[in-house]
């Protein structure tokens, strides 16, 4: 959301000297990562994107000289090894000690396995491991690369018996589209800062104004990306400001300085782009999308990013959204602007990427037939079908913006004739802004995996992936030393691109190699994070807005409680709380027929408060206070307990960290231990704000005997 209308966000913090030598800040890519590189590491490939591998090995070496220095690691590109005068396509050579026919065997064994590596696609790659011996076959240079990587971050193998030790094991991207958009602008917003939305200080590309003339860090960066298989980065704000609009044409520069240190790690870059760039560029004196003129100038302005950035990956787009220009204002759809972006880039194989994050801002918050849940659904899903092949539809996972808790937007099922890709926001906006801990990858895996319709149906992984889109994500990075903000913040980042790739993945398994490869292999530090990651998002849930109500955040910077900061506002997000009830009545029979935009059972399960889940009650109903959830408790004792309880819980979690005292880096020590108390701090105000809001609505007091106030 783009609240231009506050103006008291703090400055951004740019906590990272960029002179220091970059060392143990590198996340989880630094010596605990390093010392899992084999001692030898052997190139069989000569792809574009061996030199970064090659400079990958030397840096990780300087981390941890000794490595495991019985083993060896081969790495493979496919298309190498065909070229490479082994019979048959076999990827290495066969063992010279062997017999004939072992020999015979191994190059048929290969020969199966590049079979089964060129069905999966060059982003693929083939693992076979052994305790002195790993291969890796690259599909492509990118598989090559992301093979490399799983080698050091992936969980270690569970001990196998003999038969099945020293297997190939085919590892694929689920999704071809893996992307995180920057919300980085090159000036300061005078309400928004350097990064909207951004938690973690200033932006790693810009600094007053222009591109930083250091970009050491952003390689560094790179390699995070690509080591969790992020294969596209756009890097300015989707609100585009007039500044920003001149790095489609005067700072083109900037962009391809940026590009030539992504595309070094098998990562496309993107621009955020306004609908306005003729107009504000050009001089034309419309954007109309079926202009001859805009047209026109949108061809031009594509064909010099492309001459500049041969592999440019295209252009992300927010139209008619919280105040950004778009077709609408000519009387046109959007599938009408996409698709005039999209045949500008075709002829160069460049992709629009057009948000779904439609709806109208300035709504009489009186009206209870307008609902913003439904817009985005009422906009687009009538277009299906509309949008040329190059043009990805990005939406929400959820229908408002990012809540704690809501549910999956229906946007995503009713398009199965659109390119779609699935937006999810690291950066926690909602969650806590990177001053609480809130692992997030349960409640990604949660949508990725949510069927439209019964256990036959296509999950939302599914419905992406058919299409080739995907899964795209606002980046929570930042300049700051610790490159999130807070420490444990980076395990969201991660945990982001491992689900990109693979949606059914555990999130504890996730957490445990990020943990690993982060902190080492020592027992008590991964209990410690477990027991203070693992349920964070259900324990930020506990303490903040209930039941899917969603909101109830102070206006502008949306951190820390305010239950009526957005109830009289034109922004659409009203929990209508009263003396008699609470929650938004979105049913077909009484309501603004949201639910009934999903299929079934569904649209039964959310229509019917008797079987709509608890925790998306107020998001579907407006229920009496004394209206009894399906836990058996009321929905005020609910608020009352589940504020407490939570507080009380928050409470635990800084005396566990503090075991840590000395087993983990000290500077890393004290951010944390910092920051859990301001968590402390902010989980208190929560509880209490709330449960005494609902106390003085209701008149109904704490069963408990809790004080309120």
């Amino acid at each position: 959301m783009n609240h231009t209308d506050q103006s008291d966000l703090a400055a951004p913090v740019d906590r990272f000297d960029h002179d220091r030598p970059v060392g143990a800040d590198l996340a989880w890519l630094g010596a605990h990562a390093a010392a899992r590189l084999p001692g030898t590491v052997e190139f069989h490939a000569d792809g574009g994107l061996v030199p970064t591998l090659q400079a990958e090995v030397a840096r990780l070496r300087a981390l941890a000289p000794s490595g495991r220095p019985a083993a060896v690691l081969h790495l493979h590109e496919a298309a190498g090894a065909r070229d490479s005068g082994v019979p048959d396509g076999t990827a290495a050579p066969a063992d010279p000690g062997a017999s004939d026919e072992a020999t015979a065997g191994t190059q048929n064994e290969f020969v199966d396995v590049l079979a089964e590596l060129a069905a999966a696609g060059p982003e693929a790659f083939a693992l076979r491991s052994a305790p002195e011996r790993i291969d890796v076959i690259g599909g492509g240079e990118r598989g090559l690369l992301y093979g490399f990587y799983a080698t050091l971050l992936a969980a270690p193998p569970e001990p196998t018996s003999s038969a099945g030790a020293g297997q190939w094991e085919i590892h694929a991207p689920r999704h071809a589209i893996r992307m995180l958009d920057h919300w980085d602008n090159l000036e300061v917003h005078p309400v928004m800062g350097q990064v909207e939305r951004g938690y973690a200080g200033g932006s790693l590309f810009y600094e007053d104004g222009e591109l930083r003339a250091d970009l050491g860090r952003v390689e560094h960066y790179a390699r995070l990306l690509a080591s969790i298989g992020i294969n596209r980065v756009a890097i300015n704000n989707v609100n585009v400001h007039a500044r920003e609009t001149t790095l489609l044409t005067e700072r083109l520069d900037s962009v391809a300085r940026l590009a030539s240190i992504f595309r070094a790690h098998g990562i496309a870059t993107f621009l955020s782009v306004s609908f306005a760039s003729p107009m504000v560029l050009g001089g034309v004196e419309t954007a109309d999308p079926l202009d001859p003129a805009v047209q026109r100038w949108w061809e031009r302005a594509a064909g010099d990013v492309y001459e500049a950035i041969p592999d440019f990956g295209g252009f992300v787009v927010k139209a008619d959204s919280e105040g950004q220009p778009g077709p609408f204002a000519y009387g046109r759809h959007h599938a009408d602007g996409a698709n005039m972006l999209g045949r500008a880039l075709a002829p160069h194989g460049g992709e629009v990427f057009w948000r779904a994050f439609v709806y109208n801002h300035r709504q009489d918050w009186r009206d209870r037939s307008t609902d913003r849940a439904r817009a985005a659904h009422d906009h687009f899903a009538p277009l299906d079908g509309a949008f040329d092949d190059n043009v990805v539809l990005q939406v929400k996972h959820g229908p408002l913006d990012f809540q704690t808790r809501e549910p999956i937007s229906p946007v995503l099922g009713a398009m199965p004739c659109t390119r779609l890709a699935v937006e999810f926001q690291v950066t926690q906006e909602y969650t806590g802004q990177q001053k609480h801990i809130c692992y997030l990858a349960p409640w990604w895996r949660e949508n990725l995996n949510f069927r439209f319709g019964d256990s036959s149906a296509p999950t939302v992984s599914d419905l992406v992936a058919r299409g080739r889109g995907g899964v795209v994500a606002v980046s929570n990075v930042g300049a700051d030393e610790f490159w999130t903000g807070h420490p444990l913040a980076q395990a969201n980042l991660f945990a982001l691109g491992r689900q990109a790739w693979d949606p059914t993945a555990s999130p504890t398994g996730i957490l445990e190699e990020w943990i690993r490869a982060t902190f080492g292999p020592a027992p008590e530090v991964s209990e410690v994070l477990h027991d203070l990651m693992d349920a964070s998002w259900q324990l930020y849930e506990s303490y903040t807005a209930p039941l899917g109500v969603g909101f109830m955040v102070r206006p502008g910077h949306h951190y820390g409680p305010d239950v009526d900061g957005y109830e009289y506002t034109p922004w659409g997000t009203y929990h209508f709380a009263d003396r008699d009830g609470i929650g938004v009545d979105r049913t077909v029979a009484t309501g603004t027929g949201y639910a009934g935009l999903y299929p079934e059972p569904w649209a039964s399960t959310y229509e019917d408060p008797s079987t709509c889940p608890d925790e998306l009650l107020l998001f579907f109903h407006h229920v009496s206070y004394t209206h009894r959830l399906r836990s058996g408790k009321t929905v005020i004792q609910h608020i009352y307990d589940s504020r407490a309880d939570g507080y009380e819980r928050v409470l635990r979690l800084r005396p566990r960290w503090q075991e840590l005292a000395g087993k983990v880096p000290s500077e890393l020590h004290d951010r944390v231990d910092e920051l859990l108390g301001e968590q402390e701090r902010s989980a208190l105000e929560w509880r209490d704000q709330l449960r005494t809001y609902f106390f003085r609505a209701s008149g109904i007091p704490d069963a408990s005997g809790r004080p309120t106030y």
